[in-house]
């Protein structure tokens, strides 16, 4: 006989992850918010593994679809992050010069 419900302990775990993670998410400074991004995406991908095992080992159709729900919104998460991160990136990249006007050169060269 379990004292504690796996239910239960599962719920607890889940709980304390979403309150570990909004203290870690923003207490982050902003220099580092690239690189959590892309160790978040690693994550969800790892997420993603452990939904296919559980939707696999499961015997029920709920749990069936349940996992396949969970693989779903993983990827979702996984193909927002990546897309976020690389306009993130792109925020660091130079510049290039705007090319001159074709009218201003013509006007610089008649003076």
């Amino acid at each position: 006989m379990e004292l504690v419900s796996p239910t239960l302990t599962n719920l607890i775990i889940f709980v304390l992850a979403i309150y570990v993670g909004y203290h870690v998410v923003w207490t982050v400074t902003p220099a580092l918010h690239t690189p959590l991004m892309a160790v978040t995406n690693a994550i969800s991908a790892i997420v993603i593994v452990g939904a296919m095992l559980a939707a696999a080992l499961t015997e029920t159709d709920a749990g069936k679809l349940m996992g396949t729900l969970a693989v779903a919104l993983a990827a979702v998460n996984v193909f927002g992050g990546f897309l976020v991160t690389r306009r993130m990136l792109e925020m660091f990249k130079k510049k290039a010069p705007k090319p001159a006007d074709k009218n201003t050169k013509a006007a610089e060269v008649r003076s």
